[in-house]
């Protein structure tokens, strides 16, 4: 058996980072069992499906490096999802009701009332012939319910453990819509059935949705797959992250100048019992990947341990990788592999390689104590004009170390404020070798 997983986005935003940790769990076992990984659009929805989503999350996972074996669009399979739903009917698993939002509301309220559960009362499914033609005349269309079997609904969670479900509890669920729409649990099922998906993880927000799919699937005649649901992903406090999804796109985080290594070595760990490994590859993060690893607790996530990451692996990145964005900046070439080997210790995205040639080529806002003001300006006219080497500082310091008497921290701390305008930084002997000008007050 051929191990097959899929990530199925809907294509009505861009994805953010709880969609990646289903994408990158579901293709990280595909490709640890080297089988298949589908990107499936689940875009029933015409009104709220856009191309520009589309195509945005497959830019997103291309940035990441999460590659597919197929791409398919549920668009593209109406015909097929008619099909079954006539294969449900002629089971006499699937009934029309006509029920408005507010009679069902009210339904609702009354079951909370009498301390039931709110559970739809299957008031639809015995109507006569006549009724029901007058439901169509007077109303319209209805929606489409599948009819539950009231069993109890168990399966073996690959994350979860074992999972039982009442389904007695559970409303009939609607797969289609009055106006005709496919709903997400009859397309899902179908497409799972029919692309052989060995393999579904998924959030913990979906488990009673799992519970219907396995009945659905099973009156369809087929099995279901292995399903494992993930732990939801909270604020580094704990404090719900799902208003800040949006905030946390994954086009957002690359504008940050967030590595794509860092981000995947990150989600590829967090949750488990596993300790975050900065990894040089998919490849890498696939070998390590174990599901039974990862818990139930809710996941706790703060985007700014993305940045301590993303700093490590700068300082491993050659010269080569990043030429072509130095020469952007302006960078001489004689001068880029000294200016790339400083840089890539004191920066934490590529964003801020722009403010170091700066620097360099343009000299910094001096920082001067007014103390230091009249030992800054004599310090200042005894260095000689440019070009300056590995020993123009230690001959600069200690000139002016003889003329004032200054030493140690008193004398290095001003001048590295004054040259570099930072408290802290590079080393100066590397710093005087790539300015292009003179510093000044």
């Amino acid at each position: 058996m051929t191990v097959t997983t899929r990530f199925a986005p809907s294509p009505t935003g861009y994805i953010h980072v709880g969609n990646l940790r289903t994408a990158l769990f579901n293709h990280l076992i595909a490709k640890k069992a080297g089988g298949q990984f589908i990107l499936r659009l689940d875009d029933t929805d015409p009104e709220r499906s856009k191309q520009e989503y589309a195509d945005a999350i497959q830019e997103d996972l291309e940035w990441l490096g999460i590659t597919w074996d197929r791409i398919e669009r549920q668009s593209d399979r109406l015909d097929r999802y008619a099909e079954a739903a006539d294969q449900l009917r002629a089971a006499g698993r699937f009934y029309e009701a006509w029920e408005t939002p507010t009679e069902l509301d009210l339904k609702r309220k009354k079951q909370l009332n009498m301390g039931l559960p709110p559970v739809y009362d299957r008031a639809a499914l015995n109507l006569p012939d006549d009724e029901k033609a007058r439901m169509r005349a007077e109303r319209g269309a209805g929606v489409w319910r599948f009819l539950l079997d009231q069993s109890r609904i168990e399966w073996a969670d690959g994350i979860l453990g074992a999972l039982s479900i009442d389904a007695g509890s559970v409303s009939d669920p609607v797969l289609i819509r009055a106006d005709g729409q496919v709903l997400y649990t009859l397309a899902s099922v179908v497409d799972d059935i029919d692309m052989g998906v060995t393999h579904v993880v998924r959030g913990s927000d979906h488990v009673t949705n799992t519970a219907t799919q396995i009945q659905i699937m099973a009156a369809l005649g087929a099995g279901h797959p292995t399903f494992a649901h993930h732990s939801l992903l909270t604020g580094p406090q704990g404090e719900a992250l799902s208003k800040r999804l949006g905030t946390l796109s994954l086009r957002d985080l690359r504008a940050a100048g967030v590595a794509p290594m860092a981000l995947l070595s990150l989600m590829a760990r967090l949750g488990s019992s596993q300790p975050v490994v900065l990894a040089g590859s998919i490849d890498e993060l696939a070998e390590g990947f174990d599901l039974s690893q990862f818990g139930s607790a809710p996941t706790k996530f703060d985007e700014q341990d993305l940045f301590p990451l993303t700093a490590r692996i700068l300082q491993e990145t050659p010269l080569a990788a990043v030429a072509g964005e130095i020469a952007a900046l302006g960078v001489p070439d004689a001068i880029a592999a000294d200016f790339w080997a400083v840089a890539r210790a004191n920066i934490t995205t590529k964003s801020e390689l722009a403010a170091w040639w700066a620097l360099f080529r343009d000299g910094a806002t001096p920082i001067v104590d007014a103390e230091d003001r009249e030992f800054i300006a004599q310090a200042f006219a005894m260095l000689p004009d440019p070009p300056y080497d590995g020993e123009s500082w230690a001959n600069w310091t200690n000139a002016v170390k003889e003329a004032t008497g200054r030493k140690g921290k008193g004398l290095f701390m001003p001048l590295r404020k004054a040259v570099t305008g930072q408290d802290k930084g590079p080393e100066m002997a590397d710093v005087m070798r790539l300015l292009q000008k003179k510093p000044t007050l």
